[in-house]
């Protein structure tokens, strides 16, 4: 990239790097994985969040060059006094989430005043920082946690803030500034009026998104070439300015995980002896996120096509998904189908029970880091969306590579049927029209459970901000 005549970086000199990410475990986590990349490189890092969302976050293996900034998260009306990330907090209340976070501009523009920054790494929704950054000359780049194909269906800056699309129907559609074939990829009626009601009236999510894309230095996003090259060169067309893939980010499993994983009183003991007598690739993994929330109905639905199936598997139920009634499965389920299926309360080491042979599927929501992880095994996927952000978008993508099989549901209001859970079910996990999915589903690994070839975009990621040219106002 051109240096132009701005005084570059000392690459010898570590960097002290601000990472900001959105006030969401699905967006902490991968905040994190690159924060611990970059600190490995010799860079101090800020990591800054609320007190609540620090505290989740797993530090036992967290280098001594990351420091953890405790930024209190302002009060507003509508908001419960306790709420600090989404999983506090139904979907109607996002908003006041947001409200809260703007508050944040205030003292995180206190520390970067009191601190000799050189980059901050930010989310999508914190859209008034470019202009401190800018006053404070400090580089910026916006790392977006979702692949390139979603960047490239919610289009340019431009598109989103003054774009034709204004009403749900409107992204039902595949856009038409997309330049290639085979780009089949659309949300649901159902899931955008649901990501409707999570907007925030002010200043919406569009807004938000194309504040931070204009105002960066360039842009990261958690793919790589190998799975997503069309939407790459796209969106470096769209954005007028670099945008890079920054891997996958893979989890690694660890011979030793955090003492709770490990520990005979953990979960793991039982889930591996469960699945110890089990054949090799019969088990279908169902887990739908700790976001995503069902009706009852929707529930029973579900249960009934998993057991309609005639298949082994393990059903980890979340907080959500157990919230809503007493009943939130049929009453007699467990004992009709306690002979080759599980259901599992609370929370369960998905990439463990992903690795482990017994498993051949996994019946996901779609949020990208699952679907990452699934496929970081060669596990077969049926697509389930959990109609919130991006999901529905990452269903049809895996759709279309045929690395699964959506559950087809009604576009207007998102229901579906058990006959259709069992039959997607079966198919992806033994018919023969499913051979297919399981084999290019299997040939994934070579993408997605490929640590040195995404560890090659982190280094190049790390080199780009070392010789970026320092921010001059």
């Amino acid at each position: 990239m051109e240096m132009k005549s701005k005084e570059i970086h000392n690459q010898n000199k570590p960097l002290h790097i601000v990472v900001f990410p959105w006030l969401a475990y699905g967006h902490l986590m991968p905040f994190l994985q690159v924060s611990n990349f970059l600190a490995q490189k010799g860079h101090r890092i800020s990591f800054i969040s609320t007190p609540k969302n620090l505290h989740r976050l797993p530090t036992s293996s967290l280098s001594p060059l990351i420091n953890l900034i405790e930024l209190p998260l302002p009060a507003v009306d509508g908001l419960p006094h306790s709420a600090e990330s989404t999983a506090d907090i139904p979907i109607n209340k996002v908003p006041y989430l947001k409200k809260a976070y703007d508050k944040l501009e205030l003292p995180l523009t206190h520390f970067l005043e009191q601190s000799d920054v050189t980059w901050i790494v930010h989310d999508f929704a914190s859209h008034w920082l470019p202009r401190v950054v800018t006053r404070l000359e400090i580089n910026s780049v916006y790392f977006t946690i979702v692949n390139a194909t979603t960047m490239a269906f919610m289009g340019p800056p431009s598109e989103l803030l003054n774009g034709q699309r204004q009403r749900p129907e409107d992204f039902t559609v595949v856009p038409k500034w997309i330049d290639f074939p085979n780009y089949d990829v659309a949300f649901k009626l159902y899931e955008m009026v649901s990501h409707w009601d999570c907007m925030e009236d002010e200043v919406s999510d569009f807004q938000r998104l194309a504040a931070v894309i204009e105002g960066c230095d360039f842009v990261v996003t958690r793919t790589c070439p190998e799975f997503d090259a069309d939407s790459l060169r796209l969106l470096n067309k769209l954005y007028g300015k670099p945008v890079l893939p920054l891997g996958l980010l893979p989890p690694v499993l660890q011979d030793t995980d955090d003492v709770d994983d490990e520990s005979e009183c953990g979960p793991w003991p039982s889930l591996r002896e469960w699945l110890g007598d089990k054949k090799e690739k019969s088990v279908v993994y169902i887990a739908l996120g700790t976001e995503v929330t069902l009706s009852q109905d929707s529930m029973h639905e579900l249960a009934r096509g998993i057991e309609r199936s005639g298949l082994c598997f393990i059903w980890v139920l979340g907080h959500r998904q157990e919230a809503g009634a007493p009943d939130m499965i049929p009453v007699g389920f467990e004992k009709r189908v306690e002979d080759r299926g599980l259901v599992w309360r609370g929370w369960a080491p998905q990439l463990r029970v992903l690795a482990h042979t017994a498993v051949g599927g996994f019946l996901t929501h779609c949020g990208w880091s699952s679907v990452i992880e699934a496929l970081g095994f060669g596990r077969a996927l049926v697509l389930f969306s959990g109609a919130s952000a991006d999901q529905g978008l990452i269903a049809r993508l895996m759709h279309g590579k045929r690395v699964g099989l959506e559950i087809p549901r009604d576009d207007r209001d998102g229901s579906f049927s058990s006959e259709m859970v069992a039959e997607s079910i079966r198919r992806v996990m033994v018919e023969e029209e499913g051979e297919v999915l399981r084999e290019n589903a299997w040939a994934m690994r070579e993408i997605f459970g490929n640590l040195n070839l995404n560890n090659k975009y982190l280094e190049e990621f790390n080199k780009v901000l070392e010789s970026w040219p320092a921010s001059t106002s």
